[in-house]
This record gives structure tokens, sequence and C-alpha cells, in this order.
């Protein structure tokens, strides 16, 4: 490690200012001149004398804190560890940068510290700097070393050292919102008719217990038998049934390297795909996933378990959008060679391109009947603000031709594939992930698998 170079703090900065003072008076005689000069020259050696009675890197270590994996669009905290190896007995004033990734949004990488002399006593945890960084998007990112200024005794001069301590760190989707109550929140930021309409208790087809009747029970699910058995009026509940295939699709071609909201498409449709994926898991499914674009780039088949969801997150943290036509036959050839239950397909993909709307329609809508299919594209809210905006020039009505063309073109795809017995999901990036779910939970409840 170097010794380290020389910068001059803001203290000495103003002392050489000051020295200008009797410098602009030097025409009223040398003397101020000289006194000038004098100033500047004691100013520079006293800030030599500070550099070197300044501490040198050996005086302390620097360890970074951070977990392995961090989570996208969030704030992950990133924590510098202190600790003087000099044994002195004055306090250590310092400066502290770390290097975070580049592309990464960071507050406070940047502070000072002053680290107390003398022993600690026994179990004082080592002084420690706290920032918060938030990547972006999903992938590999790598920090790069700590830079300390160690302020020297008079605080004219620090002596700035590079410390090395590069290292990379994973970046995955975001998984805390997977809780049930930020399910149950999402659920519950719908429409009034559609919360009403999903209070009713899931049926589907598995039994699961006998109950007494309550009034506005179906009378189809009293179980008779078992009523003049017990002498009361039973009826049967129902449970979603488990077990069931469900495979997730993500399109990584050229339509998904947009960005909406700040966050590319594909990024929004991964955290779609992982909450999905977790609640499936939970609820009992086998989950798999395929990630493709002009080929196959990543494929789990259905399992179940929660080191399944591992596997899946691991499989397509790395995932990125190729400048590429997407190959929808290729694709559901590669996952339904392998795939012969009936199973629940979910295309994370975007429609508004109709020629590649015309080959994913052709594909899609073969699944039918003996698969369930399910359509899910992100709702760009600029182009549909440019789409019904009023124009203010030419070339806002250029842009809302452009726009308009494009809304009805994924109007008249939509409305095909659900008039052959698809379903079909569209929703802003806010929102995009919470309307996969309730599909997909509509579904359990009426048990369309």
């Amino acid at each position: 490690m170097s010794a380290g170079r020389p910068v001059p703090t803001g203290l000495a900065v103003a002392l050489l200012a000051a020295g200008l003072v009797p410098a602009a008076l030097a025409v009223a005689g040398p003397a101020f001149g000289w006194l000038a000069l004098a100033v500047n020259v004691a100013v520079l050696v006293l800030c030599a004398v500070d550099f070197l009675r300044a501490p040198r890197a050996d005086a302390l270590t620097v360890r970074r804190q951070v977990e392995p994996i961090l989570s996208s669009g969030t704030r992950n905290p990133v924590h510098l560890e202190f600790e003087r190896t000099d044994g002195g007995t004055s306090p250590l004033r310092l400066e502290a940068r770390d290097e975070p990734p580049e592309d990464v949004a960071s507050t406070g990488h940047r502070q000072a510290l002053t680290l107390p002399g003398g022993a600690p006593p026994p179990g004082t945890p080592p002084p420690r700097l706290t920032y918060f960084i938030t990547p972006p998007a999903r992938g590999d990112a790598r920090f790069g070393d700590v830079h300390l200024r160690l302020l020297g005794p008079l605080g004219l001069c620090a002596r700035q050292v590079r410390v090395p301590a590069a290292q990379s760190v994973k970046v995955y989707p975001d998984l805390t919102a997977l809780s049930r109550e930020a399910l149950a929140l999402a659920r519950a930021s719908e429409s009034p008719s559609a919360r009403t309409q999903r209070r009713r208790a899931a049926e589907g087809r598995e039994f699961e217990s006998l109950r007494e009747y309550r009034p506005g029970d179906d009378y189809r699910h009293i179980d008779w038998k078992a009523s003049a058995r017990h002498g009361d009026t039973l009826v049967r509940t129902w449970q979603p049934e488990k077990h069931q295939p469900v495979l997730l699709l993500l399109d990584c071609g050229r339509h998904m390297a947009g960005q909406v909201q700040g966050r590319r498409k594909l990024d929004h449709a991964v955290d779609a795909a992982l909450r999905l994926a977790r609640v499936g898991l939970d609820a009992g499914d086998v989950v798999g996933v395929l990630a493709f674009a002009s080929d196959v780039r990543a494929f789990l088949p259905p399992r179940k378990g929660r080191e399944h969801l591992r596997l899946i997150t691991e499989s397509l943290y790395r995932t990125e959008a190729a400048l590429e036509e997407s190959d929808y036959g290729r694709a559901f050839d590669f996952a339904f060679a392998r795939q012969t239950r009936r199973a629940l397909v979910v295309l994370f993909t975007d429609l508004v391109d109709p020629d590649a709307s015309a080959s994913l329609l052709t594909r899609t809508l073969a699944l039918r009947p003996r698969h369930l299919p399910v359509v899910a594209s992100l709702l760009d809210e600029d182009v549909e603000a440019a789409a019904t905006g009023v124009p203010r020039d030419a070339r806002d009505a250029y842009a809302r031709q452009a726009a308009a063309r494009l809304e009805a073109e994924y109007r008249r795809t939509a409305t095909t594939l659900r008039d052959a017995g698809a379903l079909v999901v569209r929703a802003p990036a806010r929102g995009f992930g919470a309307a996969a779910l309730n599909v997909y939970l509509d579904v359990k409840s009426r048990g369309l698998l």
C-alpha cells in the first residue's frame, strides 16, 4: 500500500486565500509582498509538516460489510467498519469514500468519522459508517476500493490512501414483497367491484372438510348422508387442487428491452414471475420457468418446494433482454415436448407489435383446450397518455396517431385471445405483479385447471 498523497483541507485553502490580501497591497509597498510570501511559505511548511504527521494507512483497518445477495429496486445497507491498529491515544479523524457499483443509486457513501483513541472497552462494537444503495436492475454488481483521507493533527493537510476492497455481489429481484400481507394489500388496491367479487370463499375441486350449514350456502354442497348420520345439516367445503403444473414463459426478445418507469420491461416481468412462482409453490403447485428469445435461454421443469424457488431465482437474475426477435414457436415446442399434463401457462411478453403478435397468437391459441394460456403484458402509461392526449403541435399529432395504432393492435390481439378462451392480463408497472397473481388466484379458486 502506498504512503498516500497530500490533500490540503479547507482550512489550508482559506489561509492561502488570506495571503492574497497583502499580495494585493504589494503595489503600496514592497513590505506587503514580503508579508504575502511569508504567509504562503508558512502555510505550505505547516501543510508539509501536517502531512508527515498524519496517520498512515496501516494505522487502521477497513472492512466492508454487505450482503452477498442484494435486492433490486430497494434500499440495501452497506457498512464500513473501522478498527485502529496503531494503538494511538489521540482521536483519529478521517473521511471515507466507498466505490459503489456503477449505475447504482447511492446515498451517504462519503462520510466523515472520528475514531477514539486508546483501547476500546471489551465488547464494544467497532465504529462503522452506513450508507444505502438502490440497484435498478438484476445481475452482478461490483464494489471498488475504499478511499480514505486521514487528517493531520493541525487540520491543514490530509493523507489520501486507497484501501483494496473490491468485491462482487449478486442483485436479485426484490423478494421481500412476497409476504401474504403484501399480497393482500395488492389485491385490496383494486376496484371495489373486484374486491367484492373476490370476497367469496375459494371453491376449488378438492374436498376439504364438513361444517354446519349456514344461511346462504349453496344447497348443492349439502352432504345429505353425513347430515343424516349426525342429525344436523352439514355442507362440504372445498379447497383449490394442489400439485397442478404452472409454467412461466418469459420473453427476453427486443420487445422487452424497452423501459417503463425507469426499469426495463423484462425486469418488471421477472419480478412478477417470481412473485407468482412463490405463491404457486406456497399453494402446493409445481412451477416451472422458461426464458427465451431467438432460442431458449433458461429452463427449469415444474417442481415444488422452497429449494426450487431458489433455483428459479438463480436462473433468472442474470437474464437480459436481447435485441433480437423472439421465436415463440421454438420456445413452445421446447416447453411442451416435456409437459404432458394440463398446465397453467403464463407468458410474460409485449403485445404492441402486430407482426410479433400474429406469431404469438397462432402458437398461443394452439395450446387450447389442452392447456390454459395466460398472456401478461405491461401497460405503458406514457403510450396510453399519448394515444388519448390532446396534441399541441404536429409532432404530438404524429405521436398520438402512432400510439393510437399500437393501442388498437393490442385491443384486437387481446380480443382474439379472449374469444379463444385464453386469459389476458395488462397492468401498469406498479401493479403488474399483483395483477398476474390475482389471475392465478382466480384460476385456482374457480377450478379452471
